[in-house]
């Protein structure tokens, strides 16, 4: 595959920024730390946990920099894979990728924006015009899985979600350009919400009360702190996702060998940064207690009402709204590369490899966003999406090893950039993000083993694919 492949070089440094920025920036933030503070009970774990992440995120993507420099080419995950472990292992994350990953974290981020719109205004969330009709019974399955009950459905939100989606696609059907543009305004928009937030927060917590007295202390012996911590590390670390995504539209950045790194650096940077400011905020206006007990996990509604009242439930509804659907279009836009990239090795069909006249894999895109809207119908997308999450974490794990692994197997390839620290900088992110495998694997067996099983199951329709 050549580095172009027809694509346009059409994205500066900025609009790279734009979207590691925006897809790693999603509702986690607003939401995560009321479950971190239950299993942590303190302030400074808590913002030690949010460090960690913020240190495990950068080792990765300062690791995943020297890739996309080395391979700029369409596909990211998809193509370092490849390289580095195989055709077999990069189908398998693809596979993965179209079925549930990324198909499924578009439909439950779509419904996601659809609910936030009934809280701005309540009859969308209240019109339900088919169903539920079911389609299969609950599933139980061996280490406590669950899956289902499958029913189908179209309530107001999740034809929202549906409306998202197609609109976001059609619109990057017409090239680059526009999908950048669509991604930076949301971007901007989101990231000055979020900074609104630090700021008031920062600023007029001494007016405000925390909400509830602190939590007991946390565990005593080290041991057991830093198993607390891994564990409730699980959720900022999913919540600092996303930063891949820039990989997938490598040909059509200008300078990629240059910009990549910089976007890769630049991006988490910054959005780490506003997290620890946003928790530092949280604590102010709620204290450990306010933040444990939110709402229904809604920890920056809760801080904005400890500014503004009934009001604040509100803008921070709106502020959701817009980080959803940024980061639909950022997911949409880059990862339809993913199936292009497949589809010229001939493992994705369906024509997905051809771009149209403004140098967009359409079909890719419609493949996609039909698969998300059917997602959307079931009910199950973010059940389904949970039980991907492991597998998802073991493929960006095994993506940063091959960094190590393309240093010894192709010495030959131009590295414009290096990872710095290398190899303790990939090493500490393997290490880090091995360790959560591990407690995934220890505590939470349901949430792991339907994640592995799927990727098995690509390995016989891989080779069939290659057969034909």
């Amino acid at each position: 595959m050549s580095e172009s492949s027809g694509y346009r070089r059409e994205l500066g440094l900025f609009s790279s920024t734009m979207i590691v920025a925006g897809s790693m920036v999603g509702s986690g933030i607003f939401i995560v730390s009321a479950d971190i503070m239950r299993q942590v009970h303190t302030g400074p774990m808590l913002m030690l946990t949010w460090l960690l992440a913020g240190v495990f995120t950068i080792c990765a993507t300062l690791s995943y920099g020297e890739l996309t420099g080395m391979l700029p080419k369409a596909g990211g995950l998809y193509v370092f894979l490849k390289e580095g472990y195989g055709p077999l292992m990069g189908f398998l994350y693809g596979w993965c990728c179209f079925l549930v990953i990324e198909s499924g974290a578009i439909a439950a981020v779509g419904v996601g924006a659809g609910k936030y719109l009934g809280a701005l205004i309540p009859a969308v969330d209240d019109v339900r015009w088919i169903g539920p009709h079911a389609l299969l019974p609950a599933l139980h399955l061996p280490f406590g899985m669950e899956l289902g009950p499958y029913h189908f459905g179209l309530t107001g939100a999740r034809l929202v979600g549906i409306v998202i989606i197609g609109v976001i696609a059609l619109l990057n059907t017409y090239g680059v350009k526009l999908g950048a543009w669509i991604q930076n305004t949301f971007t901007v928009a989101k990231l000055t919400a979020l900074g609104a937030l630090v700021v008031l927060g920062l600023m007029l917590a001494p007016k405000a009360a925390p909400a509830a007295a602190p939590l007991g202390a946390a565990p005593p012996s080290f041991a057991g702190l830093l198993t607390v911590l891994l564990v409730a590390q699980i959720g900022a670390f999913f919540s600092c996702d996303g930063w891949n995504f820039v990989g997938n539209v490598a040909p059509e950045i200008k300078n990629p060998r240059r910009n990549l790194p910089l976007a890769l650096l630049i991006g988490p940077g910054c959005v780490i940064l506003l997290y620890l400011l946003a928790n530092l905020a949280y604590l102010k206006l709620l204290g450990p207690g306010g933040i444990a007990n939110a709402p229904e996990d809604r920890v920056g509604a809760a801080a904005l009402g400890a500014i503004f009242g009934p009001t604040g439930s509100t803008l921070m509804a709106g502020a959701i709204l817009i980080s959803m659907i940024g980061y639909v279009n950022g997911a949409s836009f880059t990862t339809a590369r993913v199936y292009q990239a497949m589809g010229e090795d001939g493992l994705f069909g369906g024509g997905a490899d051809r771009l149209n006249r403004h140098g967009v894999p359409a079909i890719s895109l419609w493949l996609q966003a039909g698969w998300a809207c059917v997602l959307t119908l079931t009910g199950t997308f973010d059940q389904l999406v949970d039980f991907t999450e492991f597998a998802q974490l073991l493929f960006v794990v095994a993506v940063i090893f091959a960094v190590i692994l393309l240093r010894r197997k192709r010495p030959d390839l131009e590295r414009p950039y290096k990872v710095w620290g290398y190899p303790l900088v990939p090493l500490v992110y393997v290490l880090g993000s091995g360790s959560i495998l591990v407690l995934l694997l220890r505590y939470k067996p349901s949430f792991t083993w339907p994640g592995l099983i799927l990727a098995l199951l690509g390995v016989p329709v891989y080779f069939w694919r290659r057969r034909n």
